[in-house]
């Protein structure tokens, strides 16, 4: 008689048997869902590429659909819902052109509720954010420059800066405690400053360099750029050779900037982009320098502090950023967190008449809703896909890319996908260093997503008989790099003809 072991040994070699040469695979409702004669190799292919040994332990869910129907062709566990990381955006992006439109701008506004007299404001100059992520240091510094030609050299009264456009929730609810130090978990605010035109809105770039010599003080700089942080330094520079051991990071609740470790002589550069505590006070303070750049003096018992903007104000400019669709490329190209959250709470707002994660979710569960997405075995808890409390089915994802397929704005929400292999930056993306030298290369069009012990990869591929398909892949609770178990699969799709 055999023992259990044995029993059990000889089950799963039999169920492995039967999963890699069945051209149907079993979904995780219990019924057969895999293709038609049409795509069994293309099952059996992606049921030997599940049996890697990197997924012992792990979950996987994998959909694929055709594009032109919708119709399912392959579900592994499609059905189990899964952390989908920042597979989540594509919610987001989808909401966003469905709710805002594709040419809608953000905007920021001046007021004022005093009159000139002279070269002199009498009364408060107030700078209304209303969500922009896209605001540089140039943008201040032009906006000192329109209110001086404007005649305005001095201000007596207060420089007050508005957020209220959003609610003063800075964090979503899942952020963890070293994420929210650093861009990807950068607090978002309705009034807020990026540092270079990738738009992580709500940091700052902290670089350091090797002093002149052993024993020096490391060199750092910022940029922009600013007081609004302090800077405590402890990093020393070493002999060449020695191992760099340099690390960035901000105390938690303050805007003190702690750099220490040590850094070779003549060794590279280390940049680290760190998220401020209260983005609105950055932006008021880099208005603040702007003015004074320009000798736009404050006056008086003049202070800078937070305020709302009265409704009988006076509008001195406005400035608008770039449309949703040219947003739309460095937010999900480069997956920018900030953007995602910045849409959700202007979608609140806009849809809702409250700029909050809540209204903005109301809106992005509706959109998936209409896009066919069966939004009661969906989960979301933010629009970013930080959370690892977000949770969403692989066949809801793959439901949302065919669905989005008939809307007006597609050609915009196709385009921001990264493309497989492209090495151009805001072309590929994400993906610009995968899947090189394969028929996936310039081919699959798709949403990368990562968080620790999670990773996903979604989008569109063209089989070798022209033949497009959409595919999903959720790979969840993995102890090592999946990311090539997801390559294999989306080059099966692209190298895939049939008999």
């Amino acid at each position: 008689m055999m023992k259990w072991k044995q029993w059990k040994a000889a089950g799963l070699l039999v169920l492995a048997g039967v999963l890699a040469a069945s051209p149907l695979q079993m979904g995780s409702d219990g019924e057969m869902a895999g293709a038609d004669s049409e795509f069994a190799g293309l099952t059996a292919q992606v049921n030997g590429i599940l049996q890697d040994e990197r997924l012992n332990g792990a979950l996987a869910g994998v959909s694929i659909r055709k594009a032109d129907n919708g119709e399912k062709i392959y579900d592994h566990f499609g059905d189990i819902r899964l952390k989908p990381a920042s597979n989540m955006k594509l919610f987001t992006l989808a909401a966003a052109l469905e709710n805002l439109g594709e040419d809608h701008r953000f905007s920021t506004e001046i007021h004022t509720d005093g009159e000139l007299k002279g070269k002199v404001l009498q009364g408060n100059l107030y700078l209304k954010g209303k969500g922009d992520p896209t605001l540089l240091e140039e943008d201040f510094e032009r906006f000192a420059k329109e209110l001086k030609a404007q005649g305005i050299h001095k201000v007596k009264g207060d420089l007050i800066g508005d957020d209220s456009w959003f609610d003063d929730e800075r964090l979503s609810e899942d952020m963890t405690w070293k994420n929210e130090v650093y861009y990807v978990g950068a607090q978002v605010s309705a009034l807020t400053a990026s540092p270079n035109t990738d738009y992580d809105a709500g940091s700052i770039i902290v670089e350091a360099n090797p002093g002149a010599a052993a024993g020096d003080e490391a060199r750092v700089s910022l940029s922009p750029e600013t007081d609004y942080v302090t800077i405590t330094n402890k990093a020393q520079t070493v002999a060449a050779g020695e191992p760099k051991t340099l690390s960035i990071t901000r105390d938690h609740g303050t805007n003190e900037i702690i750099v220490e470790g040590n850094i070779p002589e003549q060794g590279s550069r280390m940049r680290e982009w760190i998220a401020v505590d209260e983005p609105s006070g950055y932006a008021l303070s880099l208005f603040e320098k702007a003015l004074d750049k320009e000798g736009v003096q404050l006056i008086g018992n003049s202070q800078t502090k937070m305020g709302v903007t009265p409704s009988s104000s006076r509008m001195l400019l406005e400035h608008q950023s770039m449309t949703l669709a040219e947003l739309s490329i460095p937010f999900m190209k480069l997956s920018n967190n900030g953007h995602g959250e910045a849409l959700a709470k202007q979608m609140g707002r806009v849809v809702n008449g409250e700029g909050s994660w809540e209204a903005g979710l109301r809106v992005m569960e509706a959109t998936a809703g209409k896009l066919g997405v069966n939004v009661d075995t969906i989960h979301l808890r933010d629009a970013s896909g930080m959370s690892h409390v977000n949770l969403i089915p692989a066949n809801e994802i793959s439901q949302l890319l065919a669905g989005v397929q008939e809307e007006p704005w597609f050609d915009t929400f196709v385009e921001s996908l990264p493309v497989a292999g492209a090495t151009e930056r805001l072309v590929g993306g994400t993906l610009r260093n995968r899947m090189k030298g394969t028929a996936a290369e310039g081919n699959v069009q798709a949403k990368t997503g990562s968080l620790s012990s999670v990773s996903s990869l979604a989008g569109y591929a063209t089989t070798q008989d022209g033949e497009r398909l959409i595919f999903a892949i959720i790979l969840n609770n993995d102890l090592a790099s999946v990311t090539p178990i997801e390559n294999a699969i989306a080059e099966a799709i692209a190298e895939y003809q049939a008999e």
